[in-house]
């Protein structure tokens, strides 16, 4: 075990006695050492619930002969963060979790781990740490919140509060109402209602087998959930005993039964980022591509918020991931699992509980699947769309470019009236380098959602977008504004075109026009010169990358 590197031998009698000091009796040193790392913070509604399972998890650990340590890791709720300052430290912290994860694993010799998350960047910080490490690891995510309820309609968390401000601006609802939709629509614990981020990663999770069946649908607070929490402590110490770490499960098969979910779910843009930057540690090769070539062969067949009326609860009820891997079993690759079981048994015993929530194949939603990677001469290195949860009418669309630097100067111009139907809103300097931490826009898409603004506006941005956006929005435009990309050089006025089933995001400005501009482009001095964000900013890279960190040179 790796552990013995802390407890055997005469030299580790100082190790020993400090782990006694912790309350450790001498008969327990024998047993694997299992480290449950906790993202359990009173800021995040997703995470107030972890205390809880944190104590089933050691229960099930106890339970198969293993030996649990909780640990913490920071968290942030990107909501909280959204639209201010803040949002520039969401995508680095899945940096800083990844990295406080191995070095508490590895300054511990732990010899397997127990991961409780749930919400956006805190997912795949973990996940990316387990796929570094490569111990034995079993995910585990808290679950989503339930539905809010107000004069007997469901509430989410983005439709009812973030485009509430919109509509309040309209005049459509008073001061009173949006106090209302304020204090109704997040009920209680859990991930936000819809297919947004974290419930995204949650289905990505399980269907890369590193989460037991039914763990990412599972309901906050519930006592499936606690049953899945116990089943999770038991199941690291039989990974631990039968040598089975991470990467085990992170094969190049399991990346592409990961985006297949992901289509058929119509999930959020972020996965993109966050599978690519995923398979970077895994060492498996994820070409933005794969993306791309897996939507075009995936039905969308699951609708939820944003871009559907159903919720995540909708979809517990429904059947969950394993009633969507039955749906694509003809299109999976059997793949193993943390549980046992491979992907193919899992979705051979699951049940479609609801044929409108979980469609088959023949009723899809769409052809293809919920994203789809754009290019072009305003993207040479990708962009990302949510094409499910764009309308019909807006999947070509070509307008006026209306151009600002950062999302607070566009936030202002959409609740001042300035925006209106045929303009593209271009938002550059907002890229993992150049935001720094490429900030998720999702106030300003919101807004216009409230607006009504959707059908006759789109926007595109070198930023990222919320798992809660929807409309014609554009985001991860690669290479980014502050390395010199072709956002940089978009001028207000100029003629953008976006055409999502040809796949292109083109800048329609001549040649020579262009080499101009570029001639007398400038790099900007970067917005921050210390702290954790100006180091950042010096080591991430690209978007089409994953936005993953690199030495410098």
């Amino acid at each position: 075990m790796r552990s013995n590197r802390v407890k055997v031998g005469l030299e580790r009698a100082p190790h020993r006695s400090l782990l006694h000091a912790t309350g450790m009796p001498r008969s327990e040193l024998s047993r694997a050492f299992v480290g449950i790392v906790s993202s359990f913070t009173d800021l995040i509604p997703g995470h107030v619930g972890m205390r809880d399972l944190e104590r089933f998890v050691e229960k099930g650990v106890h339970s198969n002969g293993g030996y649990p340590f909780i640990f913490s890791v920071p968290g942030i709720c990107d909501g909280v963060a959204m639209g201010h300052w803040g949002m520039h430290y969401s995508l680095p912290s899945r940096e800083l979790i990844a990295d406080m994860i191995e070095s508490v694993t590895q300054a511990h010799a732990l010899d397997g781990l127990v991961m409780i998350t749930n919400c956006d960047k805190i997912t795949p910080g973990m996940l990316m740490a387990a796929a570094r490490l490569d111990i034995p690891a079993v995910v585990l995510t808290a679950g989503p919140m339930y539905s809010g309820r107000l004069r007997g309609k469901r509430l989410s968390l983005v439709g009812d509060t973030f485009e509430a401000i919109g509509r309040f601006q309209r005049g459509e609802i008073d001061e009173k109402e949006l106090a209302c939709l304020e204090l109704e629509a997040c009920p209680g614990e859990g991930s936000c209602q819809g297919l947004y981020t974290a419930n995204t990663m949650a289905c990505l999770v399980e269907a890369l087998g590193l989460s037991l069946p039914g763990c990412a649908t599972a309901m906050a607070g519930s006592g499936r959930k606690k049953r899945i929490a116990f089943e999770s402590g038991s199941r690291v110490v039989d990974l631990i005993k039968g040598g089975l770490t991470a990467r085990r499960f992170l094969t190049e098969d399991s990346f592409e039964n990961a985006i297949r979910v992901d289509m058929a779910l119509g999930g959020s843009t972020n996965t993109v980022l966050h599978l690519t930057a995923l398979a970077h540690e895994a060492g498996v090769v994820l070409p933005l591509e794969a993306f791309d070539r897996i939507s075009r062969e995936t039905p969308h067949l699951v609708s939820l918020l944003p871009g559907g009326e159903h919720f995540m609860e909708d979809l517990e009820w429904a059947g969950g991931i394993p009633a969507v891997l039955s749906r694509l079993l003809p299109q999976l690759q059997d793949t193993p699992t943390v549980y046992g079981p491979s992907i193919y048994q899992v979705a051979r015993q699951a049940q479609v509980c609801n044929e409108e929530v979980i469609r088959p194949m023949e009723r899809a939603y769409r052809a293809e699947g919920g994203l789809a990677v754009l290019s072009g001469n305003l993207a040479p290195q990708g962009a990302v769309v949510k094409q499910g949860a764009v309308s019909p009418s807006m999947l070509r669309f070509q307008g006026e470019a209306l151009v600002f630097d950062a999302e607070e100067e566009a936030m202002e111009a959409i609740m001042t009236g300035r925006v209106r139907p045929g303009h593209v809103v271009v938002i550059r300097y907002e890229g993992p380098k150049g935001g720094p931490g490429m900030r998720e826009m999702l106030s300003p898409t919101a807004a216009l959602a409230g607006l009504g603004l959707t059908e006759g506006v789109a926007l595109i941005t070198d930023g990222r977008f919320s798992g809660g956006t929807r409309g014609p929005c554009v985001g991860h435009i690669s290479p980014e504004a502050a390395q010199g990309g072709t956002i940089a050089m978009v001028e207000n006025g100029d003629l953008i075109r976006i055409d999502i089933p040809e796949r292109r995001l083109e800048l329609l400005v001549e040649e020579m026009t262009l080499r101009a501009r570029r001639a007398s482009w400038r790099a900007p001095e970067p917005k921050i010169q210390s702290g954790y964000l100006a180091r950042y900013a010096r080591m991430v890279t690209s978007a089409h990358t994953g936005a993953v960190l690199r030495p410098e040179k």
